[in-house]
C-alpha cells in the first residue's frame, strides 16, 4: 500500500490552502479568506467572491435581518453578500443537524430552481432525526450528561437522560415545559430520568445546585453574585433530599418531608418571598422563572441558541450574562426573545428565524474584519468543527466506525462502531480522537469547556497518521469515484470535491489538480488518494464557514 510522503503531502497542503502553518490565522487562507486591510474602511461593492458567494439575495429579509440592520449601520458596517448555494446547503446541514450534505442532496439543491429552496430545506432539516441527535449532544453538554467522576449519573441515568432530552427536542417541547419538568422533577433517575437534573452536579449542596440552576437556566455565573443573592437563591433548593434504592445506582430525587419553618428570602431580581413551611420551594422558583416577563428565562435561550448556530453570543459569552457585558445588538435580542415567548417557547421557530434571515445567509469572508462585538454581525462567523462532527464525517468517508472507551467498569458499555458520535449519550464514552479535538468533558456545563482551538497533535493526526490513510485508502466513498471515473481525471477531480467540500472545484482549482495528477506519476488510485488527503487538510472541511 502506498502511502503519500509527508513532504508530498505538505506541498499539496500549501497549494490547496490547509492548516500547514504552525499558528494558523484565525480564519482560513485563501481562497475562503480575503486579506483584511490594515485599518477598518466601509464596505464598497465587489464582485462575489466564487464560490463562496452569490450576486444576489434570493432570501427575503426577516425581523432579525431588519433589527441587526440598525446595529450595523450605527458601526458604518453593512452586510456581506450572500453565500453561494454550496456553501449554504454544507453550512445549514452542519449547523442544524451536524452532519454534511451528501454529493446527490448537493446537486438536487444545486438544481432545485425554486427561489424559497432554502426555506424549504431549514424545515425539512429541522424535523429530521439528525436535528434531535444533534442538539440533544448540545443540550447534554451543558445538562453534564456523563456517568463518571465528578458528575457520576453512572450508565443506566447517563442513557435515560439523554433519551428523555433528545425525546424532548425531537417532540419540539416547549422550553418552559422542559424547564418545569427538569426544575420540579421527583422520582427515580432510572424511571424519571428528568430528575437526573439534580444528580448532575458535583455536590448536592443548595448553593452548587442553585449554580447548575443560574447557570443553565439564566445564563449567568452564579459565583459572581453578592453573598447575599447567593443564599437567596439557595433557599429554593434547600429542601431537596437523596435516598437509594436495592438497584444498583438507582436514587430516588424528592421534596424532603421533615418539617421546615417558614423561610423569607427573595428572588435573584430582589423580589421579596416567604417560602411556606409546607411547600416546594422549587415550584415557587420556577414560577418566577417562567414568567414571560422574566429578565433572564428567554433571553438566555435564545442568547445560547444564536451562540451555538452563530459562532458567538449576542451576549458573549452566552453563558455569563450580566449588566457590565452587554449585548453587541440589544436591538437582535430582543427580537428573538418576543419571537419565542409569542411562539410559545418554541425552539424550532427562533431556528427556523435565524437560519431563514441573511444574517446567516451571507458570506463568512469579513470586510477586513474588526474587534468590534457588534460587527461579527457582518459576516457568518468562520469557526472549527465540533469532534463529534469531524469524526463521523471521516468515519462516513473511511466507511467504518470509530473505537470508543468507557472506563466505567460496570455494567459494561458497548457501543458498535457503526454508532454516530453526536448521537453518543454519554460524555464519559469517548475515544483518543475526541479528548485529542478538544470534545468537552462535561464536568461544569461551560460552554467554554468546548475547546475549538487547532493544536500541533492535531495536526499532526490529521497530515500523517495512519488512521486517515486507512480511511481514505479503504474508504468505499473515495474508492469508488476513480473506479466509475474509468480514468477521468476531471471528473475524479470533480466528485473528490463534492464528496469532500460539498461543491464543485473552480477552474484554477480544477486545473492544479489536474497538473498534479499528470507531473507526479501517479496511478488514477494514488492521485485520488493524495487529493482526498489534502481536501481533508484543508480548512474548507475542518472549519464551518
Amino acid at each position: 500500500m502506498r502511502r503519500i510522503s509527508f513532504s508530498i503531502l505538505m506541498a499539496l497542503c500549501l497549494h490547496f490552502g490547509v492548516w500547514a502553518a504552525t499558528t494558523p490565522p484565525l480564519v482560513p487562507p485563501t481562497p475562503l479568506v480575503s486579506p483584511a486591510p490594515t485599518t477598518p474602511a466601509l464596505p464598497v461593492k465587489t464582485e462575489p467572491a466564487s464560490p463562496f458567494e452569490d450576486d444576489h439575495w434570493s432570501t427575503p429579509a426577516n425581523s432579525v435581518d431588519t433589527v441587526a440592520a440598525l446595529t450595523l449601520r450605527k458601526h458604518g458596517a453593512a452586510l456581506r453578500p450572500p453565500c453561494s448555494d454550496a456553501v449554504f446547503i454544507r453550512r445549514v446541514y452542519i449547523d442544524s443537524t451536524g452532519t454534511m450534505p451528501a454529493p446527490s442532496q448537493l446537486d438536487a439543491f444545486l438544481a432545485d430552481p425554486r427561489p424559497d429552496k432554502r426555506a424549504a430545506l431549514i424545515d425539512t432539516l429541522l424535523s429530521s432525526d439528525e436535528f434531535a441527535d444533534y442538539w440533544a449532544l448540545n443540550w447534554c453538554d451543558t445538562l453534564r450528561v456523563k456517568s463518571e467522576y465528578p458528575i457520576n449519573l453512572w450508565p443506566n441515568a447517563a442513557q435515560a437522560y439523554h433519551h428523555w432530552v433528545r425525546t424532548a427536542i425531537k417532540e419540539n417541547m416547549p422550553y418552559d415545559q422542559f424547564a418545569r419538568a427538569l426544575l420540579t422533577s421527583n422520582g427515580s433517575n432510572f424511571y424519571d430520568p428528568q430528575v437526573n437534573f439534580y444528580r448532575a452536579v458535583q455536590s448536592h449542596t443548595p448553593a452548587t445546585i442553585a449554580a447548575a440552576v443560574a447557570l443553565t437556566f439564566m445564563g449567568t455565573r452564579f459565583e459572581k453574585w453578592p453573598q447575599a443573592r447567593r443564599d437567596n437563591m439557595a433557599d429554593f433548593f434547600s429542601r431537596i433530599a437523596y435516598k437509594g434504592t436495592d438497584e444498583w445506582k438507582e436514587e430516588i430525587v424528592y421534596p424532603d418531608p421533615q418539617p421546615a419553618a417558614a423561610v423569607k428570602t427573595a428572588f435573584p431580581d430582589g423580589t421579596a418571598v416567604t417560602i411556606p413551611a409546607d411547600g416546594d420551594p422549587r415550584v415557587l422558583f420556577t414560577d418566577w422563572l417562567l414568567a414571560p416577563n422574566n429578565p433572564w428565562f428567554a433571553r438566555n435561550l435564545v442568547n445560547r441558541l444564536w451562540a451555538w448556530t452563530m459562532g458567538h453570543g449576542i451576549i458573549d459569552a452566552a453563558d455569563d450574562i450580566r449588566p457590565d457585558n452587554p449585548p453587541a445588538s440589544p436591538e437582535v435580542l430582543a427580537c428573538l426573545e418576543r419571537e419565542l415567548v409569542q411562539s410559545h417557547y418554541d425552539q424550532r421557530q427562533v431556528f427556523r428565524l435565524i437560519f431563514n434571515s441573511r444574517i446567516y445567509q451571507q458570506s463568512s469572508l469579513p470586510h477586513g474584519d474588526t474587534t468590534d462585538p457588534a460587527l461579527q454581525f457582518a459576516h457568518y462567523t468562520i469557526r472549527r468543527q465540533y469532534a463529534e462532527v469531524l469524526i463521523d464525517a471521516l468515519c462516513h468517508l473511511g466507511g467504518d466506525g470509530e473505537e470508543y472507551i468507557s472506563e466505567t467498569p460496570e455494567p459494561f458499555t458497548f457501543i458498535p462502531k457503526q454508532q454516530h458520535t453526536v448521537a453518543l449519550a454519554d460524555g464519559s464514552i469517548t475515544s483518543a480522537f475526541l479528548i485529542t479535538f478538544g470534545r468537552p468533558a462535561r464536568d461544569t456545563g461551560l460552554m467554554a469547556e468546548r475547546d475549538s482551538h487547532p493544536s500541533d497533535t492535531q495536526r499532526l493526526y490529521l497530515l500523517n497518521s495512519a488512521d486517515v490513510q486507512r480511511r481514505i485508502s479503504r474508504g468505499p466513498l473515495i474508492q469508488h469515484i476513480p473506479v466509475a471515473a474509468h480514468g477521468n481525471r476531471a471528473e475524479v477531480i470533480r466528485n473528490l470535491y463534492a464528496l469532500i467540500l460539498s461543491r464543485y472545484p473552480t477552474a484554477s482549482e480544477a486545473v492544479a489538480a489536474d497538473h498534479y495528477f499528470q507531473t507526479g506519476g501517479l496511478t488514477i488510485v494514488q492521485g485520488t488518494n493524495d487529493l482526498a488527503w489534502a481536501l481533508i487538510n484543508s480548512k474548507e472541511f475542518l472549519y464551518r464557514h
